[in-house]
């Protein structure tokens, strides 16, 4: 007997199990939304890959400070001709040095070079040390831009988070609706067989059993679309998942602050970076008025083919490898190198004054979001007290349009009231129980704006 009953227990468990299996889905919070976005949205990502190229940037212009050092080995075969005249070097043209002789001839060998040389720009007036902070500021502005787009994805992805609720509330109203009205067309149709009532009234249920029906597969489609965008927004490729809905039963806590509280907000953040990195380049092109000191090294070796008697005895040569190749003449060099473009402050003059223009345009643009910020702050406080009062009101008016329809379905099953002023309560029942859906969700998407407008999304998150 106990194994039976534990055979019809497992039993009774895949049954119940099996459907989950077949039709489950993931479930989805609004915080869990939220982080897999963050981690997998592609313009993120992007942005965090901006973030380490500016790093390695930074880390580049302070290589930047070391000496340059350059070796180079040269091993040819050729002639030596020379001859008496002015010429200009171009691309491609041959170096070849030998003795000026009389005629043209063909004697060939193997020639070398090898140089070792040092060219280091000392003191630079600053210039090496403003390429860094002007890499860094950069830096600075990527990680900004960075911080200003995450902050704006989480608010699309609460947004149409929100907004997909929404859509399953309405829907699920409508659904309601079309219920509604089918049970309705079905005691019509009883009433009219029955000769109770007139044929026409079956007529105008059936229409509006129709209408119930469009406004629920609407409703439906609608949510499908709410659902695809949420799927898009938090990047995956799939949209099997089912929501959370449950904190939207409740009412968050409103804070009302003063405007004093969009200082931190990402994007004015992220304007200030602009204006910083607008300012160093400034200051890193006031740099190039000075001239460059350089300390110079250098160290040469030459092996050549050629005798040193080859200018007059021209047989005075070996074209063996090894011969030709070895280094029998070295030369080095010291010195200090000092370069300075006396035109050069005509040009930057105007590329300085371009870049002032460019930090101002910047700083306009900064006043403007600014503004805007204050605005949408303003409109967010006034959308947060009208939503608090709607949210007040809808229940009372679901109960007076409730109790209205049964009134007037109990008047029409007696034959005092006709099927027109029916549907037109069913109609005023079905807009508040759907004003009454979305009520609580107008709450949070106002609490969504003011975070928005207040750059400070745990004030949203929080609430959760």
């Amino acid at each position: 007997m106990r194994i039976i009953l534990s055979y019809l227990l497992i039993g009774i468990s895949c049954l119940c199990f099996f459907p989950a299996l077949v039709h489950g889905q993931s479930v989805l919070s609004l915080k869990e939304a939220l982080a897999i976005a963050e981690q997998q949205y592609p313009s993120l990502e992007a942005k965090q890959m901006q973030i380490r190229s500016a790093e390695q940037l930074v880390k580049g212009t302070m290589l930047e400070r070391l000496p340059n050092f350059n070796i180079g080995i040269q091993q040819s075969y050729g002639t030596v001709n020379g001859i008496t005249g002015p010429m200009s070097g171009l691309e491609g043209s041959v170096g070849s040095s030998g003795p000026t002789l009389t005629e043209q001839n063909w004697n060939a060998a193997f020639g070398a070079l090898y140089v070792a040389g040092i060219n280091w720009e000392f003191f630079t007036f600053g210039r090496n040390q403003q390429r860094t902070r002007v890499a860094k500021q950069e830096l600075v502005r990527n990680r900004q831009d960075f911080e200003q787009a995450l902050f704006e994805h989480k608010i699309k992805v609460a947004a149409a988070y929100l907004n997909l609720i929404a859509s399953q509330q309405i829907a699920q109203s409508y659904e309601k609706n079309f219920l509604r009205a089918d049970s309705l067309r079905a005691l019509i149709i009883a009433r009219v067989k029955s000769g109770l009532v007139a044929g026409v009234d079956s007529t105008f249920a059936n229409a509006e059993r129709s209408n119930a029906r469009m406004l629920f597969t609407n409703a439906k489609n609608k949510e499908r679309e709410q659902k695809n965008i949420l799927t898009q927004l938090i990047g995956r490729e799939d949209n099997n998942f089912s929501i959370v809905s449950d904190f939207i039963d409740h009412i968050p806590h409103i804070l009302k602050d003063s405007l004093s509280d969009i200082s931190n907000h990402p994007r004015l953040n992220y304007y200030r970076s602009l204006i910083a990195v607008g300012e160093e380049q400034t200051k890193l092109l006031k740099t190039q008025y000075f001239p460059r000191v350089s300390l110079l090294g250098l160290f040469q070796g030459r092996g050549s083919g050629f005798s040193s008697t080859y200018a007059v005895d021209q047989s005075a040569y070996s074209t063996n490898y090894w011969s030709g190749i070895e280094p029998t003449r070295a030369n080095y060099l010291m010195g200090i190198s000092i370069n300075w473009n006396l035109t050069t402050p005509f040009r930057l003059s105007k590329q300085i004054a371009a870049q002032q223009y460019a930090v101002q345009a910047v700083q306009q643009e900064y006043k403007e979001a600014e503004l805007s910020m204050k605005t949408q702050l303003r409109i967010s406080d006034d959308r947060l007290d009208a939503s608090m009062l709607n949210y007040h009101e809808a229940p009372i008016q679901v109960a007076a349009a409730r109790e209205a329809f049964i009134q007037k379905s109990v008047l029409y099953k007696n034959g005092l009231t006709n099927m027109v002023e029916v549907m037109q309560v069913a109609n005023t029942l079905i807009r508040a129980e759907t004003d009454r859906d979305i009520a609580n969700n107008n709450v949070w998407q106002a609490l969504l704006l003011q975070a928005a407008s207040k750059g400070d999304f745990s004030l949203f998150e929080n609430q959760l």
